[in-house]
């Protein structure tokens, strides 16, 4: 065997031995606040089943039971899972998750309550998984977690979840835990911000920053309709994603006096936009109230950078203002 080929079993040995080394870690992301495994194994049942006896939220709006096929999803991928289950002991399979919520409501709002604990298997049931938590939202994160703890085995082509049983106790260092995308510069199709807010939500991240309103950045063709924002908030809120709107004012604002001359200093110097007309402040207060309609979110972003002030100093009614 020349070296050349010795070099390539050593470097597949590493391969393998790094794969099996991480499928014995199963790393949860992120971090539980608590966790305990233990060194057994058991299998998803070919029709793991949504049990919720026992639950105060009714899910009218099916956001559990949403969350439920997309855990699934992300747990078979594109994997064809047609082992044969009926080879494997039936005290090793779990048919489904039991998932109890405490709390009717599912009203998203900052601060809302996103702690949950999961127990693989459930000791009470044992051939079920058991999720508790306080709210619908909890749940989710529950779901994305209990999803990182499977794997597929490509000779038995069954779901296993190794290192049981797991106790995995967890809720939210940060209660603001978010990410921010820039479609007033850099436009991206509804579709694309919907794959950004499934990665957020898989990550467990809970606000999604959204920079919609910039200056007159859109062509005509790159632009949302309101009926898109609220599809996007809609789709953000069944996910547990608050969604943050960010408009920057007074600055970045010169396409706004186009519409509304007056909304600039002077014809001359056109922004930033004029602070010492009252007019400017009702503009505001209309597109933030529109906004209201949209984005359900406590909160609001004004962006505020960037502002080059010498249009003020320049304007003699401003400056006397």
């Amino acid at each position: 065997m020349g070296l050349k080929s010795v070099w390539l079993v050593v470097v597949f040995l590493f391969l393998g031995v790094a794969v099996a080394k991480n499928v014995n870690r199963l790393n949860v992301w992120p971090m539980p606040k608590w966790v305990s495994r233990g060194h057994n194994r058991v299998y998803m049942s070919l029709d793991f089943q949504l049990v919720t006896d026992g639950s105060k939220y009714i899910d009218g709006s099916e956001i559990l039971k949403d969350g439920f096929t997309r855990m699934l999803d992300v747990v078979k991928v594109a994997h064809v899972v047609d082992g044969d289950i009926s080879s494997v002991d039936k005290s090793h399979i779990i048919k489904g998750i039991h998932v109890l919520i405490f709390s009717p409501d599912d009203q998203l709002q900052y601060g809302v309550a996103e702690s949950y604990k999961l127990l693989v298997p459930s000791p009470e049931m044992p051939d079920y998984v058991h999720l508790e938590a306080q709210t619908v939202y909890g749940a989710l994160h529950g779901l994305q977690t209990f999803s990182q703890l499977c794997h597929f085995n490509f000779t038995t082509r069954l779901i296993e979840v190794h290192m049981v049983p797991w106790t995995i106790i967890d809720q939210p260092r940060f209660s603001y835990r978010g990410l921010l995308i820039d479609t007033s510069r850099h436009y991206q199709p509804v579709p694309m911000i919907k794959k950004v807010i499934d990665s957020m939500a898989y990550a467990k991240l809970n606000v999604l920053h959204w920079h919609i309103l910039w200056d007159g950045a859109y062509s005509v063709s790159e632009r949302y309709t309101f009926s898109d924002a609220a599809e996007i908030v809609s789709y953000a809120q069944r996910r547990g994603i608050n969604v943050l709107a960010e408009l920057d004012v007074p600055g970045h604002a010169l396409s706004w006096g186009h519409g509304y001359p007056s909304l600039w200093p002077s014809k001359d110097c056109q922004q930033p936009l004029d602070v010492s007309n009252e007019f400017t402040f009702k503009v505001i207060d209309g597109i933030l109230s529109d906004f209201s309609k949209v984005f359900k979110f406590k909160f609001v972003h004004l962006g505020g950078d960037e502002v080059n002030t010498s249009c003020w100093t320049r304007t003699p009614h401003i400056k006397k203002w």
